[in-house]
C-alpha cells in the first residue's frame, strides 16, 4: 500500500522511536513493503518509517537510481531495521541534500565521511557495515530522521534564513508534491 509522506511540520517526524520488535516478522515484512512501493512511487533514495507516520527504527536506502552518476551505487539497496551508529569518521565532507519530507529545499550539509552501522537486514540478520562516499551520505540522511532530524536542522545559520518562509509554507501546507503526502 502507498502510504501518505508526512511534510515538515508534522509532529511524527520530531518524535522518538521505538526499536522494532523482531519477533513480529510479519508486522515488519508489511511495514516493508508498504515503505518500499511508497519510495518507489514518490521516486526517492531513502524513506526512514517516521516519513510514512510509523515511528519505528527502520530506514530504506536505495542508490541504485543514481549509478549514473555513481557506478558504485547500481547495488546499492538497504533495508535498516533497528540500526546503531557505531563508528564515525572525524573527517567530514558537504553535499547538497534534498528530502521528500521537505520538497523543493536543498541544501549543503556536512557530515561524516565514513560511518559503521549495525543493523537487521530484511531477513532479520544481524549486520555490521561500512560505509562511504555517497552511500554513507544517504544512510546518514534517513538515520537523521530516527533521531527526529531534518537535514535542514543542520544547514548553516544563514542558510536557514534564507530558506524559513520556505519551510513556513510546507509546515502550513501549501506545497505541492508528486506523491501523496500529509501534513
Amino acid at each position: 500500500m502507498i502510504l501518505p509522506i508526512y511534510l515538515y511540520g508534522s509532529e511524527v517526524l520530531r518524535r522518538e522511536n521505538e526499536e522494532v520488535d523482531l519477533s513480529d516478522k510479519e508486522g515488519i515484512l508489511k511495514l516493508l513493503e508498504d515503505m518500499k512501493e511508497t519510495l518507489k512511487v514518490a521516486d526517492g533514495c531513502g524513506l526512514a518509517a517516521p516519513q510514512v507516520g510509523v515511528n519505528k527504527r527502520v530506514v530504506i536506502v536505495d542508490g541504485r537510481d543514481l549509478s549514473e552518476s555513481y557506478d558504485y551505487l547500481k547495488d546499492f539497496f538497504r533495508v535498516m531495521i533497528n540500526p546503531v551508529v557505531l563508528e564515525e569518521s572525524e573527517d567530514t565532507c558537504e553535499y547538497s541534500e534534498g528530502c521528500l519530507s521537505v520538497p523543493g529545499i536543498y541544501a549543503e550539509v556536512t557530515r561524516p565521511s565514513k560511518i559503521k552501522v549495525e543493523y537487521y537486514d530484511e531477513n532479520l540478520q544481524k549486520v555490521v557495515e561500512e560505509f562511504d562516499r555517497f552511500g554513507c551520505r544517504m544512510v546518514q540522511h534517513e538515520l537523521s530522521h530516527l533521531e527526529g532530524n531534518l537535514f535542514v536542522d543542520n544547514v548553516s545559520p544563514i542558510r536557514r534564513k534564507m530558506i524559513a518562509r520556505k519551510l513556513q509554507a510546507i509546515s502550513k501546507g501549501a506545497v505541492q508534491t508528486r506523491y501523496k503526502s500529509k501534513r
